[in-house]
């Protein structure tokens, strides 16, 4: 399973039963935090997010609505006997504030703590099941965007004919990699003789706070799922620009011009209480958009 999950869609001040930005993304077995706004683990509570099973937290800037409630978050993981080591990445000044509020509360967390600075463009850690990179947004102080990639051997191996060859069971992983199998006696099974291509492997790329700006399209280039921040409707364009924010509009535009497949917005400010207008504007331009509701987990790919 591919997904994310909306723990929080509002901007800056938490109103209509609307929090700050907070996503878990789930791949399989792996539970992605991005951001931690105030709330967060009254959100991972309400909607039965298991907290053991984050291992990575990505945070994207340090705006209080993406990350005052991180030092919480980290201090109920510590009373609930966590163990497991815990990565966090971040800019290099979080570091600090996280080991401050430890230190003045003489708390001593019973896991491994591993801080990342976020420090430039690229990889941030990998597995043979998935990798995250990060990229830079355009916000009033530094803010990076993250895109996490599902990875998958590019061949599935068809069991049937597997069987039909005899072809031992250890030698799978070198046939779903593309090589082909010889027999003892030397004959050639080419792997599309017992081999189907896989599907492509799917990504999700989070924009975080940036204002209106065309070099995210090579960073997210035809994920599966793009969500983008759209704090304004349209007729604040002004605004949105001032501000280092975007509109519907503009958040449609990158989507339609990095050729992603589906697009999410949120980060919509406390000044308007209903959100059908936003929906209806950015469909206007990529029709293929969805409101990040809070609850609601939406699949990638």
């Amino acid at each position: 399973m591919f997904g994310v999950t909306i723990l929080g869609n509002n901007s800056a001040v938490p109103a209509y039963d609307r929090h700050p930005t907070a996503q878990v993304v789930t791949l399989n077995d792996q539970l992605f935090l991005i951001d931690c706004g105030e709330g967060t683990q009254m959100q991972i509570s309400r909607y039965r997010i298991r907290r053991s099973k984050i291992h990575h937290i990505f945070i994207s800037h340090l705006h209080g609505d993406h990350y005052f409630g991180l030092i919480g978050l980290i201090t109920s993981m510590g009373l609930l006997g966590r163990e497991q080591e815990l990565h966090i990445y971040g800019p290099p000044e979080l570091e600090g504030i996280i080991q401050l509020q430890l230190k003045v509360a003489d708390t001593r967390l019973p896991f491994p703590l591993h801080f990342h600075p976020l420090t430039e463009e690229g990889l941030l850690t990998e597995s043979p099941r998935f990798s995250v990179e990060c990229f830079s947004t355009k916000h009033r102080i530094p803010c990076w965007g993250f895109v996490i990639r599902e990875k998958r051997k590019p061949r599935k191996i068809d069991k049937e004919k597997l069987l039909r060859y005899e072809i031992p069971a250890a030698y799978y992983e070198q046939l779903k990699s593309g090589a082909d199998y010889e027999t003892k006696d030397g004959n050639i099974i080419p792997n599309e003789a017992v081999t189907i291509p896989n599907k492509a492997p799917r990504s999700y790329g989070f924009c975080a706070d940036t204002k209106y700006d065309e070099g995210i399209i090579e960073k997210v280039k035809g994920v599966s799922v793009l969500y983008h921040e759209t704090t304004y409707l349209k007729d604040l364009t002004e605004r949105a620009e001032n501000r280092f924010h975007s509109t519907t509009v503009q958040a449609a535009m990158i989507a339609q011009k990095a050729g992603v497949e589906k697009l999410l917005i949120g980060h919509f400010s406390s000044k308007y209480e209903t959100l059908d207008a936003f929906r209806t504007e950015a469909r206007e331009v990529f029709e293929n958009t969805e409101l990040a509701i809070e609850g609601v987990t939406y699949k990638i790919g």
